[in-house]
């Protein structure tokens, strides 16, 4: 009977160290009195989302997963943004 090789476990110690950094440099960008407002935030969205994929592409899997299923984890994204948009828009008519 024939053994499949072991596949190589994903390195979550380093995942979990990406993971506590990007924590600590938004802790960081929070306390910035110097950078304008919108700025401020466009770093901590954009660093949460990088956060985000580290989560779903090494904890949930989905780096070893076919394309169908990350298809299906990613098809609900546009609703998302459409959701968003909508909430946005509304406040300030």
């Amino acid at each position: 009977m024939e053994q499949k090789p072991h596949a190589k476990h994903p390195p979550y110690m380093g995942i979990w160290a990406a993971l506590a950094l990007l924590t600590v440099l938004e802790i960081g960008v929070a306390f910035f009195q110097n950078w304008p407002k919108e700025v401020i935030i466009l770093v901590l969205v954009g660093l949460a989302i990088w956060k985000a994929v580290l989560v779903a592409m090494y904890f949930m899997h989905l780096r070893f997963e076919g394309n169908q299923l990350r298809i299906l984890a990613v098809a609900p994204l546009p609703l998302a943004v459409i959701l968003v948009i909508a909430v946005i828009t509304e406040y300030l008519w």
